[in-house]
């Protein structure tokens, strides 16, 4: 079999398992956070943390709840790895340094599981365990949460409440991510996943000289690390570890849970709001998305411009010769569509279209299909944006839903759209200008603003990889790549929740002769047109001279 034949087929295979999930998956969260029944651990856990079950909160209420249990979070998560040396399997690590701890707090209570440090020689089971991989959960279970609160501003009428967090929060967790992880996690062990609580194996190497090989608990966290959109990895060369994945099986079942709740949710969003084909227009708009860059970033690895790899046929550098260019493709357009961030090749060595392509994945607002929650909020910020934008055209006040998108609304959309790009290019702008940061580039040129556009396209968009490529030790970059996270997650799900409050506030407006029909091509066309104007009208000056300039070479 030919190696695009290959690819074709475990392209199939992913899109043939999701399909299969779409369905029960997407039901299944519906059913979650639409209940009126609690659980009995559910219970157990509202006693511990004096929390009424059945109190709505006002969306005020709610976005303080987001904020003060991740800003416990984040001190929680610094304490546990400062201090790390009174703590069990600690393996005489000693305490996380100060910066990197700070970094690490902050990424990943925000989901972005960015790493500047190598795992195997600064973390210990016992914080990767009790408090990276607490984090995965919760942090995923936050942005399920915002998603479902604006989902219902959108069905809710008349009323300043629009759920309650801690309920979001604890369902998200109990009832759709745990079980999904640990049914995830014992099928990778299956798969040859590594599972141990050592710290190692000696080994001798093929010259005669002793090694070790690096041991973890990886199953259970890689299962989470890609179901919560999470990144990261237990092992420093992350899912390219053959520990980590080892392989074509293993990196085809990590792709699937990367995009599973994702896609899922546009079932989910359907279901509530009592029209599951609102739900199909955003997984098609999705879906024509991430098959374009699938094919941009495949054929761009596939047809490589410099001397060597075009000898070698194909451009391997950075890749696993167990994934090849098909499978590195594929989990790169996934990990980049999503805010997933874990890697099985290194995005530094791919060509400049490729790069670029990946880079661009991040750039569009990571919303194809975006992380768990934050994607599904994402495009809906920007089908509010498309309907404004319709509105415009014709002359009318926009309505979306059933619901006026007023001054307010669009406010609250617009500051949620802008947030990120702003973040991006000041933050990338301002590494630019200082005299220290070509020392951290291992690249000149375009490649090397490339590189710092990456980062911080990565930071700010709750992704987590990297280009690899640029050394961000230094407390330059662990201070401001840490804000870039703290702006770029928590700008956007305060305007999220203000725009759920507004619209839960509203009363629902029937559809007359003149409301755009929002279930047909012409929105998704809107939509996806509006998706790809604001991205590139925002970034095309940095990328031509970056990735389009180092393409063009």
């Amino acid at each position: 079999m030919s190696a695009t034949a290959a690819g074709l087929l475990q392209a199939g295979l992913l899109l043939l398992a999701l399909a299969v999930g779409y369905r029960p998956l997407g039901d299944h969260m519906a059913r979650v956070f639409s209940t009126g029944k609690h659980w009995r651990v559910e219970k157990a856990v509202y006693r511990v943390g004096r929390v009424d079950p059945d109190a709505q909160q006002h969306w005020k209420t709610y976005a303080s709840s987001v904020l003060g249990f991740s800003a416990v979070s984040v001190v929680l998560l610094f304490l546990v790895q400062r201090l790390q040396s009174l703590l069990p399997f600690d393996f005489d690590r000693g305490p996380v340094p100060v910066g990197v701890a700070f970094n690490t707090a902050i990424s990943f209570v925000t989901n972005t599981n960015w790493q500047s440090y190598l795992p195997e020689k600064v973390m210990g089971h016992t914080v990767q365990m009790v408090g990276l991989t607490v984090q995965n959960f919760v942090s995923a279970a936050v942005g399920l949460a915002v998603a479902i609160a604006l989902v219902r501003g959108f069905t809710r009428a008349g009323t300043d409440r629009i759920g309650n967090f801690w309920v979001d929060l604890v369902r998200g967790t109990v009832r759709v991510l745990l079980p999904l992880a640990f049914i995830s996690a014992v099928l990778l062990v299956a798969l040859g996943v590594v599972m141990s609580l050592k710290s190692g194996v000696d080994v001798t190497n093929p010259d005669g000289s002793a090694g070790r090989i690096a041991l973890a608990p990886a199953a259970s966290q890689e299962a989470i690390k890609e179901l919560g959109t999470n990144g990261g990895g237990i092992f420093n060369a992350n899912s390219a570890h053959p520990l980590e994945n080892p392989n074509g099986w293993t990196n085809l079942v990590e792709i699937y849970l990367i995009l599973v709740i994702p896609v899922s949710l546009t079932r989910t969003f359907g279901t509530l709001v009592g029209n599951r084909r609102q739900g199909y227009v955003l997984l098609s708009v999705m879906g024509v998305i991430w098959a374009a860059m699938l094919t941009v970033i495949w054929w761009a690895e596939s047809h490589p411009n410099g001397p060597a790899a075009l000898l070698a046929g194909a451009g391997m550098e950075g890749k696993e010769q167990r994934f090849g260019i098909a499978g590195s493709a594929l989990f790169a357009n996934a990990t980049t569509g999503t805010s997933t961030g874990a890697v099985n090749s290194m995005h530094d060595s791919f060509s400049g279209l490729g790069g670029g392509g990946t880079m661009l994945n991040m750039l569009f607002g990571e919303m194809t299909p975006g992380g768990v929650g934050t994607g599904l909020y994402s495009v809906l910020i920007m089908a509010v944006i498309a309907m404004f934008l319709a509105g415009l055209m014709v002359g009318r006040t926009p309505e979306y839903l059933g619901k006026k998108l007023g001054r307010r609304e669009v406010t609250c959309a617009a500051i949620a759209m802008l947030a990120m790009p702003v973040v991006v290019l000041v933050g990338a702008g301002a590494a630019l200008l200082l005299p220290s940061t070509p020392g951290a580039l291992n690249n000149p040129g375009a490649h090397g603003l490339s590189e710092i556009l990456y980062a911080y396209a990565s930071a700010s968009n709750n992704n987590g990889s990297a280009f690899a490529g640029i050394t961000v030790t230094s407390d330059w970059f662990q201070i401001t790549l840490g804000l870039c996270m703290l702006f770029g997650r928590f700008i956007p799900i305060l305007a999220v929740l203000c725009l759920a409050g507004s619209l839960a506030a509203q009363k629902k407006v029937p559809e007359t002769a003149g409301t755009l029909p929002t279930t047909g091509p012409l929105f998704a066309t809107m939509l996806g047109g509006t998706v790809v104007l604001v991205a590139a009208l925002t970034f095309i000056p940095a990328l031509a001279l970056g990735p389009i300039a180092e393409a063009l070479a």
